[in-house]
Protein backbone atom coordinates (compact mmCIF):
# COMPACT_ATOMS: atom_id res chain seq x y z
CA UNK A 1 0.00 0.00 0.00
CA UNK A 2 1.37 3.53 -1.50
CA UNK A 3 1.23 6.48 0.43
CA UNK A 4 0.34 9.58 -1.70
CA UNK A 5 -0.16 13.43 -0.91
CA UNK A 6 -1.37 15.83 -3.80
CA UNK A 7 -0.66 19.47 -3.64
CA UNK A 8 -3.27 21.61 -6.21
CA UNK A 9 -6.68 20.87 -6.02
CA UNK A 10 -7.94 22.35 -9.08
CA UNK A 11 -10.36 20.90 -11.11
CA UNK A 12 -7.86 18.42 -13.35
CA UNK A 13 -5.92 17.72 -10.66
CA UNK A 14 -9.16 16.51 -8.22
CA UNK A 15 -10.42 14.97 -10.93
CA UNK A 16 -8.01 12.93 -12.20
CA UNK A 17 -6.74 11.74 -9.14
CA UNK A 18 -7.50 12.61 -6.06
CA UNK A 19 -11.17 10.81 -6.47
CA UNK A 20 -10.45 7.87 -8.57
CA UNK A 21 -7.58 7.18 -5.94
CA UNK A 22 -10.05 7.08 -2.83
CA UNK A 23 -12.69 5.94 -5.26
CA UNK A 24 -11.51 3.10 -7.17
CA UNK A 25 -7.95 2.14 -6.17
CA UNK A 26 -8.16 2.03 -2.20
CA UNK A 27 -6.73 -0.87 -2.43
CA UNK A 28 -3.11 -0.17 -3.55
CA UNK A 29 -3.28 3.62 -2.67
CA UNK A 30 -3.70 6.10 0.13
CA UNK A 31 -4.19 9.47 -0.07
CA UNK A 32 -3.17 10.90 3.11
CA UNK A 33 -3.10 14.93 2.67
CA UNK A 34 -3.95 17.30 0.37
CA UNK A 35 -2.50 21.15 -0.06
CA UNK A 36 -3.79 24.08 -2.07
CA UNK A 37 -2.99 27.45 -1.85
CA UNK A 38 -6.68 28.08 -1.78
CA UNK A 39 -7.87 25.44 1.64
CA UNK A 40 -11.45 26.43 0.41
CA UNK A 41 -11.13 24.14 -2.73
CA UNK A 42 -8.07 22.22 -0.78
CA UNK A 43 -11.27 21.35 1.80
CA UNK A 44 -13.50 20.51 -0.89
CA UNK A 45 -11.35 17.29 -2.33
CA UNK A 46 -13.40 15.51 0.98
CA UNK A 47 -16.31 15.99 -0.34
CA UNK A 48 -15.63 15.44 -4.22
CA UNK A 49 -14.04 12.07 -2.71
CA UNK A 50 -17.08 11.54 -0.27
CA UNK A 51 -14.24 10.33 1.79
CA UNK A 52 -12.75 12.69 5.22
CA UNK A 53 -8.96 14.03 3.63
CA UNK A 54 -6.80 15.99 6.06
CA UNK A 55 -5.63 19.43 4.56
CA UNK A 56 -2.93 21.06 5.18
CA UNK A 57 -1.70 24.91 5.79
CA UNK A 58 1.02 24.21 3.70
CA UNK A 59 3.83 21.78 1.64
CA UNK A 60 6.43 21.48 4.21
CA UNK A 61 3.78 20.13 6.99
CA UNK A 62 1.94 17.75 4.46
CA UNK A 63 5.48 16.51 3.61
CA UNK A 64 6.56 16.29 7.20
CA UNK A 65 3.44 14.83 8.70
CA UNK A 66 2.28 12.45 5.95
CA UNK A 67 5.41 10.45 5.02
CA UNK A 68 4.46 9.85 1.80
CA UNK A 69 6.65 7.74 -0.23
CA UNK A 70 5.13 10.04 -4.07
CA UNK A 71 3.66 13.37 -4.48
CA UNK A 72 1.28 14.10 -6.88
CA UNK A 73 1.74 17.54 -8.53
CA UNK A 74 -1.43 19.24 -10.51
CA UNK A 75 -0.81 23.09 -9.41
CA UNK A 76 -0.34 25.62 -12.36
CA UNK A 77 2.47 25.20 -14.31
CA UNK A 78 4.99 27.64 -13.19
CA UNK A 79 4.42 26.25 -9.72
CA UNK A 80 5.46 22.46 -10.96
CA UNK A 81 9.19 23.11 -10.27
CA UNK A 82 9.05 24.11 -6.49
CA UNK A 83 6.88 21.00 -5.48
CA UNK A 84 8.47 18.46 -7.34
CA UNK A 85 12.17 19.88 -6.19
CA UNK A 86 11.38 19.76 -2.67
CA UNK A 87 9.37 16.34 -2.81
CA UNK A 88 12.26 14.78 -4.38
CA UNK A 89 14.46 16.32 -1.73
CA UNK A 90 12.50 15.25 1.23
CA UNK A 91 12.53 11.71 -0.25
CA UNK A 92 9.84 11.23 -2.35
CA UNK A 93 8.78 9.77 -6.06
CA UNK A 94 6.87 12.42 -8.08
CA UNK A 95 3.87 12.47 -10.30
CA UNK A 96 3.44 15.82 -11.97
CA UNK A 97 0.50 16.64 -14.42
CA UNK A 98 1.46 17.37 -18.29
CA UNK A 99 3.44 19.97 -18.36
CA UNK A 100 6.48 18.89 -16.55
CA UNK A 101 7.14 23.04 -15.71
CA UNK A 102 7.71 26.22 -17.91
CA UNK A 103 11.22 27.59 -18.18
CA UNK A 104 14.53 26.05 -19.15
CA UNK A 105 15.92 27.32 -15.79
CA UNK A 106 13.25 25.24 -13.71
CA UNK A 107 13.09 22.06 -15.63
CA UNK A 108 17.23 21.93 -15.09
CA UNK A 109 16.53 22.01 -11.67
CA UNK A 110 14.53 19.40 -11.61
CA UNK A 111 16.60 17.76 -13.83
CA UNK A 112 19.73 17.80 -11.15
CA UNK A 113 17.43 17.29 -8.40
CA UNK A 114 16.34 13.93 -9.60
CA UNK A 115 20.37 13.44 -10.48
CA UNK A 116 21.14 14.02 -6.99
CA UNK A 117 18.33 12.29 -4.93
CA UNK A 118 17.84 9.21 -6.67
CA UNK A 119 14.26 9.41 -6.64
CA UNK A 120 11.80 9.45 -10.24
CA UNK A 121 9.84 11.63 -11.55
CA UNK A 122 6.59 10.60 -14.10
CA UNK A 123 4.58 13.04 -16.33
CA UNK A 124 1.20 12.54 -17.31
CA UNK A 125 0.45 11.91 -20.56
CA UNK A 126 -2.73 10.35 -20.89
CA UNK A 127 -3.01 11.01 -25.04
CA UNK A 128 0.08 7.99 -25.12
CA UNK A 129 -3.35 5.73 -23.22
CA UNK A 130 -5.54 6.94 -26.10
CA UNK A 131 -6.89 4.07 -27.97
CA UNK A 132 -6.58 6.09 -31.40
CA UNK A 133 -3.03 6.92 -30.56
CA UNK A 134 -2.28 3.57 -28.81
CA UNK A 135 -3.04 1.97 -32.51
CA UNK A 136 -0.91 4.05 -34.66
CA UNK A 137 2.30 3.31 -31.74
CA UNK A 138 1.73 -0.32 -32.50
CA UNK A 139 1.87 0.10 -36.47
CA UNK A 140 4.42 2.40 -36.33
CA UNK A 141 6.74 -0.14 -33.71
CA UNK A 142 5.04 -3.37 -36.47
CA UNK A 143 7.42 -1.13 -39.38
CA UNK A 144 4.43 -0.21 -41.59
CA UNK A 145 5.56 3.18 -42.30
CA UNK A 146 9.23 2.38 -42.57
CA UNK A 147 11.53 4.86 -41.68
CA UNK A 148 9.78 8.29 -41.32
CA UNK A 149 10.74 11.01 -43.15
CA UNK A 150 8.09 13.56 -42.07
CA UNK A 151 5.43 14.44 -40.17
CA UNK A 152 2.41 16.56 -40.62
CA UNK A 153 0.37 17.61 -37.67
CA UNK A 154 -2.83 19.68 -37.41
CA UNK A 155 -4.39 19.97 -33.34
CA UNK A 156 -7.45 22.24 -33.46
CA UNK A 157 -9.56 23.48 -30.29
CA UNK A 158 -12.83 24.94 -31.12
CA UNK A 159 -14.14 27.95 -29.61
CA UNK A 160 -15.76 26.04 -26.42
CA UNK A 161 -12.40 24.12 -25.35
CA UNK A 162 -9.65 26.64 -26.50
CA UNK A 163 -11.59 29.48 -25.59
CA UNK A 164 -10.88 28.63 -21.38
CA UNK A 165 -7.73 28.96 -21.95
CA UNK A 166 -8.39 32.22 -22.30
CA UNK A 167 -10.12 32.90 -19.23
CA UNK A 168 -7.92 30.92 -16.68
CA UNK A 169 -4.69 31.53 -15.36
CA UNK A 170 -3.16 30.13 -18.78
CA UNK A 171 -3.91 32.97 -20.70
CA UNK A 172 -1.11 34.59 -19.02
CA UNK A 173 2.28 33.32 -20.00
CA UNK A 174 4.27 33.67 -16.59
CA UNK A 175 1.69 30.77 -15.23
CA UNK A 176 1.44 28.47 -18.14
CA UNK A 177 4.54 28.98 -20.24
CA UNK A 178 2.08 29.58 -23.34
CA UNK A 179 0.00 26.87 -25.01
CA UNK A 180 3.35 25.52 -26.73
CA UNK A 181 3.75 24.38 -23.19
CA UNK A 182 0.63 23.87 -22.05
CA UNK A 183 -1.10 22.38 -24.37
CA UNK A 184 0.85 21.46 -26.95
CA UNK A 185 3.36 19.59 -24.77
CA UNK A 186 0.71 16.74 -25.22
CA UNK A 187 1.33 16.82 -28.81
CA UNK A 188 5.12 17.07 -29.05
CA UNK A 189 5.09 13.87 -26.47
CA UNK A 190 3.10 12.08 -28.83
CA UNK A 191 5.53 12.56 -31.87
CA UNK A 192 8.70 11.89 -29.90
CA UNK A 193 6.93 9.03 -28.52
CA UNK A 194 5.67 7.73 -32.05
CA UNK A 195 9.36 8.33 -33.89
CA UNK A 196 11.34 7.09 -30.09
CA UNK A 197 13.75 10.40 -31.49
CA UNK A 198 14.91 13.70 -29.61
CA UNK A 199 13.71 16.67 -31.49
CA UNK A 200 17.10 19.12 -31.86
CA UNK A 201 15.77 22.47 -33.74
CA UNK A 202 13.02 24.77 -34.00
CA UNK A 203 11.56 27.61 -36.21
CA UNK A 204 8.10 28.69 -34.89
CA UNK A 205 5.71 31.89 -35.56
CA UNK A 206 2.84 32.48 -33.86
CA UNK A 207 0.26 35.27 -33.35
CA UNK A 208 -3.05 36.55 -30.83
CA UNK A 209 -5.39 36.44 -33.95
CA UNK A 210 -8.93 35.72 -32.50
CA UNK A 211 -8.98 36.24 -28.42
CA UNK A 212 -7.07 39.00 -26.11
CA UNK A 213 -7.78 42.81 -27.81
CA UNK A 214 -9.04 41.51 -30.91
CA UNK A 215 -12.55 41.24 -29.54
CA UNK A 216 -14.50 44.53 -29.35
CA UNK A 217 -17.00 43.82 -26.63
CA UNK A 218 -15.17 43.46 -23.42
CA UNK A 219 -15.38 43.43 -19.69
CA UNK A 220 -13.56 41.99 -16.45
CA UNK A 221 -15.05 38.79 -16.32
CA UNK A 222 -18.43 37.05 -17.72
CA UNK A 223 -20.52 37.34 -13.85
CA UNK A 224 -20.42 41.20 -13.89
CA UNK A 225 -19.97 41.90 -17.85
CA UNK A 226 -22.93 44.16 -19.67
CA UNK A 227 -22.10 42.25 -22.56
CA UNK A 228 -23.29 38.83 -21.44
CA UNK A 229 -26.21 38.53 -23.23
CA UNK A 230 -24.73 38.93 -26.08
CA UNK A 231 -21.29 37.18 -25.86
CA UNK A 232 -20.88 33.70 -27.55
CA UNK A 233 -17.83 33.67 -25.43
CA UNK A 234 -20.27 33.81 -21.96
CA UNK A 235 -19.53 31.52 -19.03
CA UNK A 236 -21.93 30.89 -16.02
CA UNK A 237 -20.21 30.86 -13.02
CA UNK A 238 -23.19 30.25 -11.50
CA UNK A 239 -23.66 26.60 -12.12
CA UNK A 240 -23.14 24.25 -9.48
CA UNK A 241 -19.60 22.52 -10.06
CA UNK A 242 -18.17 26.08 -11.17
CA UNK A 243 -19.87 27.95 -8.56
CA UNK A 244 -18.70 25.62 -5.52
CA UNK A 245 -15.58 25.22 -6.82
CA UNK A 246 -14.11 28.44 -8.07
CA UNK A 247 -16.88 31.16 -7.21
CA UNK A 248 -17.69 30.32 -3.56
CA UNK A 249 -13.95 29.89 -3.36
CA UNK A 250 -12.92 33.16 -4.36
CA UNK A 251 -12.44 35.13 -1.33
CA UNK A 252 -9.58 32.86 0.40
CA UNK A 253 -7.26 34.04 -2.85
CA UNK A 254 -8.73 36.55 -5.28
CA UNK A 255 -8.59 33.66 -8.28
CA UNK A 256 -11.34 34.47 -11.09
CA UNK A 257 -12.16 31.39 -13.25
CA UNK A 258 -14.65 33.56 -16.04
CA UNK A 259 -12.04 36.28 -17.17
CA UNK A 260 -13.30 37.68 -20.19
CA UNK A 261 -11.44 35.88 -23.22
CA UNK A 262 -11.02 39.46 -25.13
CA UNK A 263 -9.09 40.77 -21.95
CA UNK A 264 -5.99 43.50 -22.59
CA UNK A 265 -4.10 41.25 -20.09
CA UNK A 266 -3.72 38.36 -22.29
CA UNK A 267 -0.68 37.51 -23.50
CA UNK A 268 0.16 34.42 -25.45
CA UNK A 269 -0.71 33.21 -28.67
CA UNK A 270 -3.60 31.89 -30.29
CA UNK A 271 -2.53 30.76 -33.35
CA UNK A 272 0.88 28.62 -33.84
CA UNK A 273 2.80 26.95 -36.14
CA UNK A 274 6.32 25.51 -36.10
CA UNK A 275 8.94 23.54 -38.03
CA UNK A 276 10.59 21.01 -36.55
CA UNK A 277 14.06 18.91 -36.72
CA UNK A 278 14.58 15.19 -34.99
CA UNK A 279 18.06 14.03 -34.66
CA UNK A 280 17.27 10.78 -36.99
CA UNK A 281 16.84 13.67 -39.92
CA UNK A 282 12.53 13.47 -39.39
CA UNK A 283 11.51 16.88 -39.99
CA UNK A 284 7.69 17.88 -38.28
CA UNK A 285 5.18 20.89 -39.66
CA UNK A 286 2.94 21.66 -36.57
CA UNK A 287 -0.08 23.99 -36.42
CA UNK A 288 -2.45 24.59 -33.31
CA UNK A 289 -5.09 27.39 -33.42
CA UNK A 290 -7.20 27.73 -30.41
CA UNK A 291 -10.98 28.95 -32.47
CA UNK A 292 -11.08 26.12 -35.18
CA UNK A 293 -15.37 25.90 -35.01
CA UNK A 294 -15.04 22.27 -34.44
CA UNK A 295 -12.34 20.33 -32.16
CA UNK A 296 -10.08 17.47 -33.98
CA UNK A 297 -6.75 16.82 -35.01
CA UNK A 298 -4.79 15.68 -38.18
CA UNK A 299 -1.39 13.32 -37.93
CA UNK A 300 0.41 12.07 -41.22
CA UNK A 301 3.09 10.37 -40.63
CA UNK A 302 5.43 9.81 -44.17
CA UNK A 303 7.82 7.14 -44.45
CA UNK A 304 9.86 4.88 -46.89
CA UNK A 305 7.26 2.26 -47.28
CA UNK A 306 4.21 4.72 -47.29
CA UNK A 307 1.84 7.42 -45.66
CA UNK A 308 -0.07 6.49 -42.43
CA UNK A 309 -3.01 9.56 -41.96
CA UNK A 310 -4.97 9.59 -38.71
CA UNK A 311 -7.70 11.90 -37.98
CA UNK A 312 -10.36 12.60 -34.95
CA UNK A 313 -12.63 14.99 -34.82
CA UNK A 314 -14.85 15.66 -31.87
CA UNK A 315 -18.89 14.52 -32.00
CA UNK A 316 -19.45 18.87 -31.60
CA UNK A 317 -18.34 18.51 -35.24
CA UNK A 318 -21.16 20.14 -37.51
CA UNK A 319 -22.62 17.05 -39.70
CA UNK A 320 -20.36 14.72 -37.70
CA UNK A 321 -19.83 11.42 -38.86
CA UNK A 322 -18.44 8.86 -36.62
CA UNK A 323 -16.71 6.71 -39.43
CA UNK A 324 -15.69 9.28 -41.78
CA UNK A 325 -14.88 11.84 -39.27
CA UNK A 326 -12.56 9.57 -37.20
CA UNK A 327 -9.83 6.70 -38.95
CA UNK A 328 -6.05 5.33 -39.32
CA UNK A 329 -5.23 4.62 -43.15
CA UNK A 330 -2.53 3.70 -44.52
CA UNK A 331 -1.56 4.17 -48.12
CA UNK A 332 1.32 1.74 -49.55
CA UNK A 333 3.64 2.58 -52.38
CA UNK A 334 2.37 -0.16 -54.55
CA UNK A 335 -1.41 1.30 -54.36
CA UNK A 336 -2.73 -0.14 -51.53
CA UNK A 337 -5.30 1.48 -49.08
CA UNK A 338 -5.78 -0.32 -45.44
CA UNK A 339 -7.96 1.07 -42.82
CA UNK A 340 -7.19 -0.15 -39.54
CA UNK A 341 -9.63 -0.88 -36.49
CA UNK A 342 -8.93 0.81 -33.07
CA UNK A 343 -9.88 -0.37 -29.19
CA UNK A 344 -13.48 1.36 -28.75
CA UNK A 345 -13.19 4.24 -26.29
CA UNK A 346 -14.85 3.40 -23.15
CA UNK A 347 -16.69 6.08 -20.83
CA UNK A 348 -14.63 7.97 -19.33
CA UNK A 349 -12.02 10.51 -19.41
CA UNK A 350 -10.46 11.11 -22.91
CA UNK A 351 -12.17 8.13 -24.27
CA UNK A 352 -10.43 5.84 -21.17
CA UNK A 353 -7.28 7.09 -21.51
CA UNK A 354 -7.55 8.49 -17.48
CA UNK A 355 -8.54 5.66 -16.57
CA UNK A 356 -6.03 3.32 -18.27
CA UNK A 357 -3.36 6.44 -16.77
CA UNK A 358 -4.74 6.20 -13.35
CA UNK A 359 -4.28 2.20 -13.32
CA UNK A 360 -0.94 2.05 -14.57
CA UNK A 361 -0.09 4.69 -11.94
CA UNK A 362 -1.29 3.39 -9.11
CA UNK A 363 -1.60 -0.37 -10.10
CA UNK A 364 1.76 -0.93 -11.14
CA UNK A 365 1.81 -2.65 -14.55
CA UNK A 366 4.10 -5.35 -16.46
CA UNK A 367 7.07 -4.22 -18.66
CA UNK A 368 5.40 -1.93 -21.55
CA UNK A 369 6.15 -3.47 -24.78
CA UNK A 370 4.93 0.67 -26.06
CA UNK A 371 6.53 2.39 -23.52
CA UNK A 372 2.70 4.38 -22.60
CA UNK A 373 4.29 5.43 -19.08
CA UNK A 374 6.73 8.65 -19.98
CA UNK A 375 9.65 9.41 -17.35
CA UNK A 376 11.02 12.67 -16.63
CA UNK A 377 13.41 12.70 -19.63
CA UNK A 378 10.03 12.77 -22.27
CA UNK A 379 8.74 15.62 -19.26
CA UNK A 380 11.81 17.23 -20.54
CA UNK A 381 11.89 17.11 -24.36
CA UNK A 382 8.50 17.19 -24.81
CA UNK A 383 8.39 21.00 -23.20
CA UNK A 384 11.87 21.17 -24.54
CA UNK A 385 10.10 22.09 -28.60
CA UNK A 386 7.53 24.32 -26.55
CA UNK A 387 10.52 26.90 -24.74
CA UNK A 388 12.78 26.57 -28.09
CA UNK A 389 9.66 27.93 -29.74
CA UNK A 390 9.11 30.46 -27.38
CA UNK A 391 12.46 31.41 -27.99
CA UNK A 392 12.20 31.51 -31.83
CA UNK A 393 8.91 33.65 -31.57
CA UNK A 394 11.05 36.12 -29.07
CA UNK A 395 13.81 36.64 -31.55
CA UNK A 396 12.53 35.92 -34.90
CA UNK A 397 14.98 32.87 -35.33
CA UNK A 398 15.42 28.91 -35.25
CA UNK A 399 16.54 27.49 -32.38
CA UNK A 400 18.70 24.89 -31.06
CA UNK A 401 17.65 22.69 -28.12
CA UNK A 402 20.50 22.68 -26.88
CA UNK A 403 20.99 26.01 -26.61
CA UNK A 404 18.36 25.86 -23.39
CA UNK A 405 18.89 22.51 -22.46
CA UNK A 406 21.99 20.84 -21.73
CA UNK A 407 22.86 17.95 -24.35
CA UNK A 408 19.28 15.47 -24.92
CA UNK A 409 21.84 12.75 -24.34
CA UNK A 410 22.65 13.38 -20.22
CA UNK A 411 18.62 14.08 -19.38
Amino acid sequence: MKRYVQVGCGWRGVDMFAVPMVKHFREVATLCGVYDTNPKRAALVSKKAETPIPVYTNFDELLRACQPDTVIVTTIDSQHDTYVVKALRAGCDVICEKPLTTTPEKCLAIQKAQKETGKKVTVTFNLRFHPYFKRVKELVRSGLVGEIYSIDYQWMLDTRHGADYFRRWHRKRENSGSLLIHKSSHHFDIVNWLLEDAPVEVNAYGARRFYGTNGENRGERCLTCHHKDQCDFFLDIHTPDLKERYLECEDADGYIRDGCVFSPEIDIEDTVALSVRYSGGALMNYSLIAHSPYEGLRLVLNGSLGRLEFQKASSRKPNYNRETDNFIKFYSRSGEEIFFETEPTVKGGHGGADYALQKSLFCGHDPEPLGQMADLRAGILSIGVGMAANVSLAENRRVLLTEILKDEKEI
